[in-house]
């Protein structure tokens, strides 16, 4: 098993399933259980370095660590010395002078978690660095995949909206196709330059009419518009992405009776994803909230040592 997790990309397809059957594993141990700590990773140290405002995935991780018997420590940049300056590298090597056995890094700079593998000894998770990625969270992504459709090789997936700005589209793209699934990218081509798609895998198409892949897919994947991210005029306005990009009810019933609708959230409602569509029942957007717990778990575990 890898040291480190700061990218979909290093893990080759025999460690990806090793995480999700251990995430499976992880799963059952606590779900039927009052209690549901593992004595797992007791008298180990978890640190959650969040330099970016998050609730799934902070939230996620902390739930994971605690549920293996790990001490955890939340960092948040907000009322630390790094609103005093401090560096990431000072920041490191003071978790690192702590014991750290592992850090989970939230970061808006792209390369960050790379950068802190270089001066930690414990392992590092990204947990979304910049527009770079997460991996995590398209282990979580297929996790849920596999669960309602019983297999990852050959399915057809669709991933919209902005890929441009997306860190869980790269890693969706780099772990779905490691697994054997087809995926298209789809949205405007200001959201989805060539030079991108390609970047990111060449086993990749790219769609830029939704209503045409729709029919065809077996997950769709809708991603929120980072309007925050955005200094120019991307498409013409919210209503006209909406229109051609959105998720509608309409949309929905174009798809085959047993696709799915995924989300890694927050969400746009109305505006990528209608109200109705997020609610219903083939949506897994909740779903994915609760194995990202297991997944998470089974990250930490192994890259802990477990077996």
């Amino acid at each position: 098993m890898i040291r480190h997790l700061r990218s979909a990309a290093d893990l080759d397809a025999a460690d990806a399933t090793l995480i999700l059957d251990t995430a499976g594993e992880m799963a059952s141990l606590t779900g039927g259980r009052e209690v549901k700590k593992l004595p797992a990773l007791r008298g180990r140290t978890v640190v959650n370095l969040f330099y970016e405002d998050s609730t799934r995935t902070r939230i996620s991780f902390e739930a994971a660590a605690k549920r293996l018997s790990a001490d955890v420590i939340n960092f948040s940049a907000k009322g630390s010395s790094v609103s005093k300056g401090e560096s990431l590298k000072d920041t490191a090597l003071t978790l690192q002078a702590m014991g750290a056995d592992a850090v989970v890094i939230r970061h808006p700079a792209s390369g960050a978690p790379h950068r802190l593998a270089e001066w930690v000894d414990g392992s590092v998770v990204n947990a979304g660095d910049g527009t770079h990625e997460h991996p995590t969270q398209a282990l979580l992504d297929a996790y849920t995949m596999r669960s309602r459709m019983g297999r990852l090789d050959g399915l057809r997936v669709a991933i919209v909206g902005d890929v441009l700005h997306s860190r869980v589209a790269r890693s969706n793209v780099l772990l779905l196709t490691t697994l054997g699934a087809q995926v298209t990218l789809v949205g405007p081509p200001t959201l989805i330059p060539l030079d991108v798609a390609a970047a990111l895998s060449e086993k990749t198409q790219v769609s830029y009419d939704l209503d045409a892949v729709v029919p065809d897919s077996d997950v769709v994947m809708m991603l929120r518009v980072q309007s925050e991210r955005m200094q120019d005029s991307y498409f013409p306005s919210a209503r006209e992405y909406s229109r051609r990009y959105g998720l509608d009810v309409a949309r929905l019933r174009k798809m085959p009776e047993h696709a799915i609708v995924m989300h890694p959230g927050p969400m746009n409602r109305g505006m990528e994803i209608a109200p109705e569509v997020a609610d219903s029942p083939r949506s897994t957007i909740v779903e994915q909230v609760a194995n990202g717990v297991s997944v998470r778990m089974a990250v930490l575990y192994l890259l802990l040592g477990g077996k």
